[in-house]
């Protein structure tokens, strides 16, 4: 089952988040428009190995991993991004990075065939620890997740840090064709870092407030994050303002906020399930608007065409709780014909209790 949304507004901000804010400044170490560092790369499952980054030769370096979910959809990008600047003098190199099972590298770039036909190299772990690539290239530049690339132009400077999906054909050409202007994107890179600082303390800052219920104080940060938000990203506001106003007992206001929010989004699919979900999911609610739930989870299957197995599954909860047994059977039926692995296992463990006439416990 799917998780609330308040483990993540509440503890991650004001735990994780937290250390993460106090300590990112001084851990990077690593950014756009510095020198690359040199390669300290594993053994090369694949290509011709780079022992160091040659001068008037441009390389794209991802690290990714074969556990990870979001590396498999980049890595065709990657290979069609090979494909067609290899010629021109771009290597790409898919650097391993914090592999669980090292030994299953080789046969996972085996299997991807004609979509991964680049340069693979693991990590080099032989003085233990998480790997020179690892602690050199990512952790210096503070990238705590993968997949993640960096882009060295041919003076081996580093051009830009991203995911790699985020990478565009023409950044890739101007770095190429020697036009790429590395001080105003180092510029941009600084100034994206002292925001996510910024944002990071306030959200750090609302999340201790929201653990301490100083409901004042993280009204307070609700209102700095506002202003500090773009407003087309504003709307994520709205979860931790609904978590607000239910940590205060303000349940009124809460379902207002959900009901008025919703009559605005019609088609945001995330954040109406994401209403939805805490309505029917959590367990400290005293009052549920069961009606409101039902409500905002049709129109957000509604808007998703019925296709989205996660929304259809929260909608199922929504139905069994308001006592058509039947219906929540059926609507979870369709969300079980639309999961995939774990996935599957799960939805089918609701639809049996569901059929048993059984509530599922949600799993945190």
């Amino acid at each position: 089952m799917k998780a609330s949304s308040l483990t993540i507004t509440v503890g991650l901000c004001a735990l994780a988040v937290a250390v993460f804010a106090a300590d990112k400044e001084e851990k990077i170490t690593l950014k756009v428009g510095d020198s690359a560092p040199k390669l300290q790369t594993g053994k090369f499952i694949q290509g011709e190995p780079v022992k160091e980054l040659a001068k008037d030769t441009a390389y794209l370096v991802e690290f990714w991993a074969t556990w990870c979910g979001p590396c498999r959809v980049s890595i065709p990008h990657l290979n069609e991004l090979h494909e067609k600047y290899k010629a021109k003098g771009l290597i790409v190199i898919g650097q391993d990075c914090w592999e669980n099972k090292e030994d299953a590298v080789a046969p996972f770039v085996k299997s991807m065939g004609n979509k991964m036909t680049y340069r693979v190299a693991l990590d080099d772990k032989k003085d233990g620890g998480k790997g020179k690539m690892a602690e050199t290239w990512m952790e210096a530049a503070g990238q705590n997740g993968i997949p993640a690339a960096f882009l060295i132009n041919k003076s081996g400077v580093i051009a830009w840090i991203g995911h790699p999906m985020g990478l565009k054909e023409s950044t890739v050409e101007a770095v190429l064709d020697g036009t790429f202007d590395v001080k105003k994107e180092a510029a941009a890179y600084r100034e994206k870092i002292e925001r996510e600082q910024r944002m990071e303390k306030l959200w750090s800052n609302f999340g201790s407030a929201m653990n301490k219920k100083e409901w004042d104080k993280a009204e307070a940060g609700l209102t700095e994050l506002e202003k500090a938000l773009p407003k087309d990203e504003q709307d994520s506001l709205v979860m931790p303002r609904f978590n607000l106003l239910t940590g205060k007992k303000d349940f009124k206001a809460a379902y207002r906020l959900a009901a008025q929010w919703s009559d605005a989004h019609k088609d945001d699919t995330h954040y109406q399930n994401e209403l939805a979900w805490a309505i029917v999911s959590r367990e400290d609610l005293a009052e549920r608007d069961l009606d409101l739930a039902e409500r905002i989870a049709q129109r957000a299957s509604d808007a998703a065409k019925s296709k989205d197995g996660n929304i259809l599954d929260t909608l199922a909860r929504a139905q069994f709780m308001k006592g058509d047994k039947d219906k929540a059977i059926a609507t979870q039926e369709m969300a079980l014909s639309l999961a995939r692995g774990k996935q599957k296992e799960q939805f089918q463990e609701v639809l049996d209790n569901y059929k048993a006439g059984k509530l599922p416990k949600v799993d945190e």
